[in-house]
């Protein structure tokens, strides 16, 4: 059995559970990344729709790690968390628009290096500090909360990181705000 499941740190669940469990987030963005590129497009702003994402995500790892067990259905802040973080799919459109047609495919491959070289780094460094937290014993509810929290102040970063971004929605270049020209400026 394994001591976490989304929503409930504290419980036992037997492994094909906290498969399924965890399952949910990837399915979320199936929902997710289509859903927040439809709405971007559909408001012409990119920028709303990423903070907005972050808020909910902030929110939920924050009931993830915080709230008391039993307070939500099973799936559902895996699932809602998966849908918010398709949110981040959004950054590959702004990097195409923010620079010339040209640097596209160079841009798009930054962002997709960055993505997944961050990914691949910081899975190790979390199970390192989940590790030391629990001193290798078994792990309860405190030793997620301080090994994942910093999750919480990422979050808060890129919103605040999205606020200074300059919007490159179809509204922002209807009123001459973004042009590829000035991105490469």
């Amino acid at each position: 059995m394994l001591p976490v499941e989304w929503g409930h740190l504290t419980d036992a669940l037997p492994y094909s559970l906290a498969v399924l469990r965890s399952a949910s987030v990837p399915f979320g963005w199936i929902i997710g990344c289509p859903l927040m590129g439809w709405m971007t497009d559909r408001i012409g702003r990119r920028k709303p729709v990423i903070v907005g994402a972050g808020l909910v995500l902030m929110g939920c790892l924050a009931l993830v790690l915080y709230a008391p067990p039993g307070i939500f259905p099973p799936y559902s802040l895996a699932l809602l968390t998966g849908i918010a973080s398709g949110a981040a799919m959004i950054p590959y459109t702004v990097i195409k628009e923010a620079n010339r047609p040209e640097h596209s495919g160079t841009a798009t491959g930054v962002v997709n290096f960055l993505n997944f070289s961050l990914t691949a780094l910081l899975g190790p460094i979390f199970a390192g500090r989940l590790m030391a937290a629990s001193a290798g014993g078994e792990r309860g509810i405190s030793h997620y909360q301080s090994t994942f929290t910093p999750l919480l102040y990422g979050v808060a970063l890129a919103i605040l990181l999205t606020l200074i971004l300059r919007e490159t929605g179809p509204k922002a270049r209807s009123r001459g705000n973004s042009t590829p020209e000035l991105a490469t400026s």
